[in-house]
């Protein structure tokens, strides 16, 4: 593999989460972790005494903030996991994984993290004290198949996992769960292309939530997790405008980056990856956010464009005060003098009284002093971003689409593969 290729893999998509109380926002972007502390109106200042590096050295892959708020986990391609303090915002714990990281999920009472890392494990840690010196166990497997999300489904009864060969599997959790997880609940099986995201809506028929999953196949779809079954299909790029009824997407070309839940689950936000090659390049630099509510089986659908802007989401989060946070951006470019890009948005209004709106840079909560923290300057230079947007699709395009490589190159990626088990 020639070095432009290597650097190409290690441009990482933006990240953000917001704390469920709507306490502190986070942005993730190459190595930088960014948290800025809505109640105070200032940046929060991070503390990591870890033996081992401290604060991440790589790219990070994955953030969350625990369901309670308390905890907040980041890891990425340092095979760092770190387990941060939301009060202090000291870093409790530094776990190392043999391998690069994917995703991460907490469980709901804050007493487990796992993590996923690019050969298809899922490992936990137990969060009781003492924090220092914390091994991870393996928990579960998908063969050799990256996992690209985790989730603890409402009430913790199972752990869920999808990769980029197009399943998702529902795993029971166990009462031992440092013992492994080895009852497998169901499969959820119907996309046709990865699986790039997950999340959970409450539905009184069914107490264990129903499940939404994104792919690039440019469906969402709806399960029941305890049979497995399919409940309903979403074309989105056909709800988005982006395809005819009757027409059909290319490979990966308009692939669902993320999806989150808004309003306690009556609402979906959707973020669709526009890859059309035979547009210019401001074509599909145009972000599209698709909303459909559940009660109607996504029948009722608004689009909201932000048309002109370099602007394509790679991240959502919502807790539920009706605003959505999105975020664009990537680590820093290969052959480029633009440093880790990041452009943080909010969506308002959205509920089904009123028209979601774009809020401008001056009505984001906390004004111009956010901007400032999470995206390292209160105005981003519109030019960076579009040369960033290239590098989204190809982040995007590299973590979640096999490669398919000759034989002949085989035996040379082996013996220059970075994985190699930790000593000691």
């Amino acid at each position: 593999m020639d070095s432009e290729t290597k650097k190409d893999i290690e441009v990482a998509p933006a990240l953000i989460a917001v704390h469920p109380d709507q306490c502190s926002v986070a942005v993730a972007v190459g190595h930088h972790l960014r948290v800025f502390d809505l109640l105070a109106g200032s940046a929060v200042s991070l503390t990591d005494d870890s033996d081992a590096s401290p604060f991440h050295t790589d790219n990070i892959r994955a953030i969350r903030f625990g369901a309670k708020g308390k905890l907040f986990v980041s890891a990425g391609d340092d095979k760092t996991v770190k387990v941060w303090s939301t009060q202090s915002w000291r870093c409790l714990t530094s776990v190392s994984s043999e391998k690069r990281v994917s995703a991460v999920a907490i469980s709901d009472d804050g007493t487990y993290v796992c993590f996923a890392d690019k050969f298809g494990l899922v490992w936990i840690v137990d969060l009781d004290p003492p924090l220092r010196d914390k091994k991870p166990a393996p928990l579960l497997s998908h063969y050799c198949s990256i996992i690209t999300s985790l989730e603890f489904s409402p009430h913790g009864r199972f752990i869920l996992s999808a990769d980029r060969d197009f399943k998702i599997r529902v795993t029971c959790f166990p009462k031992n769960p440092l013992n492994g997880a080895h009852q497998i609940q169901s499969f959820c099986l119907g996309h046709t292309e990865f699986v790039s995201c997950l999340a959970f809506v409450q539905a009184q028929e069914c107490p264990q939530g129903l499940l939404l999953s994104g792919s690039g196949d440019a469906t969402v779809r709806l399960w029941n997790v305890d049979s497995g079954a399919l409940l309903d299909t979403c074309e989105v790029a056909t709800k988005a405008g982006l395809l005819e009824s009757d027409d059909k997407a290319e490979e990966h070309e308009h692939a669902v980056t993320d999806l989150c839940t808004v309003l306690d689950g009556l609402l979906v936000a959707v973020a669709i990856q526009r890859q059309d090659y035979h547009y210019s390049i401001l074509s599909f630099l145009t972000g599209r956010i698709l909303f459909g509510f559940l009660t109607s089986l996504f029948d009722n659908a608004v689009v909201v464009s932000i048309a002109g802007e370099a602007f394509v989401p790679t991240c959502l989060a919502s807790p539920s005060a009706g605003k959505l946070w999105m975020v664009t951006g990537v680590s820093t470019l290969p052959g480029c003098n633009f440093p880790a890009l990041a452009r943080v948005k909010v969506i308002s209004g959205i509920d089904d009284e009123q028209e979601p709106v774009v809020m401008g840079d001056n009505g984001i909560p906390g004004g111009e002093k956010l901007l400032e923290t999470l995206q390292g300057t209160a105005s981003v230079d519109d030019n960076a971003f579009l040369a960033a947007a290239e590098a989204v699709k190809t982040a995007m395009g590299q973590l979640l689409i096999k490669k398919q490589y000759p034989s002949e190159n085989r035996e040379s990626r082996k013996k220059c593969r970075n994985d190699r088990k930790l000593k000691g």
